[in-house]
């Protein structure tokens, strides 16, 4: 008999070179959702520890309600439970786990030969190989043939706080520039830069000046009501000259703009994909006065939609990248801010930290990238069933308003119906809920989608189960 952890390895390992299903058989169950009790039922396992985690934990984005789920365990793209139940996995845990679950073998492997030489180096006042080792690879492999440098941190957020401080410091201009819908972080600065949702926000001013808010060209929801899909150049132009002939002539002078922050794929907002001209277009207006741009790679970054770098799609290098979630590998936490080398800090001790360039982590990003780099024709592959899948739900369900999406990042919107486009949150939560009790794990996004983005070790097999559960819970909830 196959001990379960070296068949769940040795599952991992094929996977990469075969383009067909696995079935794994053990112990009777073949290669399918197993819901045994209700999630979060009352006297089940799960409800015990959501009451526990109520009374211990602080309050965070949590919604028994909704996804009352208690993980304990993790095989591949399946989740189970604390009460046995088996799940398919759309969430990556947020993005951060695109390798499975508990993580990927050859990962696992590297993290454990490092930790038999170091873990933690104190990198930001001694020197140790590996953070170079992972600076050089990024700088290689990231856009723009420029030289570069990096900042290494610990997620997202102090990512994009690192690239701030940065861009502010080696400019002398004060002002940045994000998009609505935009989600950065939740400390005080990445808090500045969200727009979001406006809960992330209850409270707890004042967050860090100096940051002003333009509309996204959302092709599906923007204040001019273009049909983006349709007239993507009319959008584009619409949201540039609101830049140019409102906030750089009205507002703000240019010159004391440092940058333009924004995700290539708004996550948080609703998984929103803007015109492919979009970026090209904004990077000539900015370039014309000397702002910056940063690319928030943080959710859509490490091979999610295709490429190792959203904004490859677009055909843009700009000068700071931010990277965190799965840039760890699903295991470490890690983060990075990439960026032209001349912008670097202009002496030490304007910005550092305690974890940056934690040997043990910067060994697993750069296993995590040679993983990423072995994935991104499968993700191209999957894309296709997501299209072949997915797009005809918008004709089939009055509810779905939206279809979205690039490689294996996709986004559903509900609506209360496709005249009015006016949002239905209460539909997503219960697609979200019904879902899980069908044994899908999803995730909302924006105000009234939701996000599809499982690893990206999934087989077509996998993918067609997720999908059909997904529309089989949307036509329950329509019914």
């Amino acid at each position: 008999m196959i001990n379960t952890p070296y068949l769940y390895e040795y599952a991992y390992r094929v996977r990469r070179y075969i383009n067909a299903s696995i079935l794994i058989n053990h112990g009777g169950l073949l290669l399918k959702p197993l819901i045994t009790a209700k999630p979060g039922s009352s006297g089940s396992k799960a409800r015990y520890w959501i009451e526990e985690h109520t009374k211990y934990v602080a309050t965070t984005t949590h919604d028994p309600e909704i996804l009352p789920l208690v993980i304990e365990r993790g095989e591949g793209v399946w989740i189970y439970d604390v009460d046995g139940n088996k799940y398919l996995d759309f969430t990556s845990s947020i993005g951060v786990c695109n390798f499975g679950y508990p993580t990927h073998p050859e990962i696992k492997k590297a993290i454990i030969e490092q930790l038999d030489r170091i873990a933690h180096a104190a990198g930001t006042d001694f020197y140790n190989p590996y953070q170079v080792m992972l600076a050089k690879k990024l700088a290689s492999v990231s856009p723009g043939d420029f030289p570069k440098k990096v900042f290494f941190s610990n997620s997202g957020t102090e990512a994009n706080e690192a690239a701030v401080k940065l861009v502010r410091q080696a400019t002398g201009r004060k002002f940045i520039i994000a998009f609505y819908g935009g989600f950065h972080g939740r400390t005080m600065g990445s808090l500045a830069l969200t727009a979001s949702k406006s809960v992330q926000k209850k409270g707890v001013f004042p967050w860090m000046p100096g940051v002003i808010h333009v509309p996204y060209p959302n092709p599906y929801r923007n204040p001019w009501h273009i049909d983006g899909y349709e007239n993507p150049g009319e959008l584009v132009n619409r949201v540039l000259e609101f830049i140019e002939e409102y906030v750089f002539d009205k507002l703000i002078p240019p010159e004391e703009v440092a940058a333009v922050v924004s995700e290539p794929i708004q996550g948080e907002g609703g998984y929103v994909v803007p015109p492919r001209v979009f970026f090209t277009e904004l990077k000539k207006l900015i370039d014309k006065y000397g702002v910056l741009f940063i690319d928030d790679e943080v959710q859509m970054g490490i091979g999610r939609t295709g490429k190792l770098f959203a904004i490859e799609h677009f055909n843009v290098a700009p000068e700071v990248i931010t990277l965190a979630k799965a840039f760890g590998g699903g295991a470490i936490p890690i983060g990075a801010t990439i960026y032209r080398s001349e912008l670097d800090f202009k002496q030490p001790g304007i910005h550092s930290n305690t974890f940056g360039g934690h040997a043990l982590a910067c060994i697993a990003a750069l296993k995590t990238i040679e993983v990423a780099e072995s994935l991104l024709h499968r993700v191209v592959e999957l894309e296709k069933i997501f299209i072949e899948k997915l797009s005809p739900l918008r004709e089939k369900y009055e509810k779905v308003g939206d279809v979205r999406g690039i490689g294996l990042a996709w986004g559903v919107e509900f609506v209360v119906d496709k005249k009015s486009k006016r949002p239905d949150p209460t539909t997503r939560n219960k697609v979200v809920k019904t879902a899980l009790e069908n044994g899908l794990v999803l995730l909302p996004c924006g105000k009234s989608s939701v996000r599809l983005i499982p690893p990206l070790i999934i087989t077509e097999e996998e993918v067609k189960i997720g999908l059909e559960i997904f529309e089989k819970s949307i036509r329950e909830v329509s019914s």
